[in-house]
């Protein structure tokens, strides 16, 4: 199955035999009970109600497994839906089979080799050092939320969004030896974009502080208004069509225009298409941050950004289905950002959004599986780095 499965996903699993190996005792008493309960309720439901519920034990069991190898560091590796692509993993997939049965048959190639199956499926590989030499921009893995930096200079860099957890963004910028905050940027007040804002000015200087228009929700105004005034800092609304230079970055403010909302419903429901969108150049590359901007906006900046091409994508709203995705496609992005918690209950990001970049040549990397997520120029080009 494994082609196949690529061919839709655009992704090779490296904990499914496991999985498939874990869940085999379950798979049959599941299946019996379950057309038994169905045969016995049309009899009398309480007898069905009986053998269904133990069957749905063992689906318990399976559902287990598979949320928890989904969730495993290297769940799996991208692979691309091309004829060449697919055909060598049918070769790889082929030798497998040939060479797996003489290999686990001896005793100490067959525990060595599944001693390697455990370690692929639970171990993530090491990063050759962070952050690593070059970097451009770093996904913070801060859960359900957004953190990205983009490195101005030695110690020095623009914040955008801080993630709903002080804590986790506070250790992504130690990691990264961040000392200064030139310009921080509040793309909206949700609560998965400026909680964790306190953990941005821990024990750092920031500078400027540009937010969205659209003050809503209040609760995160007041979050991120509380922490800035400790500190000093005035936020102000994102100036559109702006361009700032700090460092080695140029950055230029595409969304929300000038004359956007500024009050909401209070709900923050208009939140998302309020994000501030941002279009930054470090060092040959050009970059998309794009909030949780939603099609009403995206088909605006498609109108207005007509031709627009650059090199890394930081996918809409943690990759969730509601995207003009014709558009994203023709912005040809070498590699795309999707920031994302584990096992989080939107089921961001949807198969459509990540397959339909994939599918176009795109890169996806997602905090949820790859952790923190580098960027880094090489030759031109951007590279990545997973830590």
């Amino acid at each position: 199955c494994t082609p196949v499965v690529a061919a839709i996903s655009g992704q090779v699993s490296l904990v499914a035999v496991l999985a498939n190996l874990l869940v085999e005792p379950a798979v049959a008493p599941a299946t019996v009970l379950g057309l038994l309960g169905g045969l016995l309720g049309l009899v009398w439901d309480p007898l069905g109600m009986v053998a269904g519920t133990i069957a749905t034990w063992r689906v318990a069991w399976i559902i287990a497994v598979a949320r928890f190898g989904a969730g495993l560091p290297t769940a799996e590796v991208g692979w691309a839906t091309g004829p060449l692509a697919l055909a060598v993993l049918v070769v790889v997939c082929v030798a497998i089979a040939f060479l797996a049965p003489r290999i686990l048959r001896h005793p100490v190639t067959g525990v060595a080799g599944c001693l390697v199956l455990l370690a692929v499926a639970l171990v993530r590989l090491p990063s050759p050092g962070w952050p690593p030499p070059g970097w451009v921009l770093v996904m913070c893995d801060v859960g359900q939320g957004d953190a990205l930096v983009v490195r101005t200079g030695s110690g020095s860099a623009v914040v955008v969004d801080a993630g709903p957890d002080p804590d986790l963004v506070d250790d992504c910028l130690d990691r990264l030896e961040i000392e200064d905050v030139p310009l921080a940027v509040i793309t909206h007040f949700h609560a998965d974009h400026v909680n964790g804002v306190g953990g941005v000015f821990a024990g750092r200087r920031v500078g400027e502080l540009w937010t969205s228009r659209l003050q809503d929700p209040p609760e995160g105004v007041r979050v991120l208004g509380e922490t800035a005034g400790a500190a000093g800092v005035v936020p102000v609304p994102a100036p559109y069509a702006a361009t700032t230079t700090i460092g080695e970055v140029r950055i230029q403010v595409l969304w929300p225009t000038g004359e956007s909302d500024t009050r909401g419903p209070g709900d923050g429901s208009t939140a998302n298409d309020a994000s501030v969108v941002l279009l930054v150049e470090s060092r040959g590359l050009r970059l998309l941050l794009t909030g949780d901007i939603e099609p009403e906006g995206q088909d605006q900046l498609a109108d207005d950004l007509a031709e627009l091409d650059i090199d890394v994508l930081k996918v809409p709203h943690h990759g969730s289905r509601y995207q003009d995705l014709d558009w994203l496609r023709t912005l040809r992005a070498q590699v795309a950002l999707v920031p994302v918690g584990a096992g989080n209950d939107y089921g961001h990001p949807a198969t459509a959004t990540v397959q339909g970049l994939a599918e176009s040549g795109t890169k996806v990397y997602r905090t949820d599986r790859d952790g923190s997520v580098a960027v880094v120029e090489s030759g031109g080009e951007a590279a990545v780095v997973t830590r």
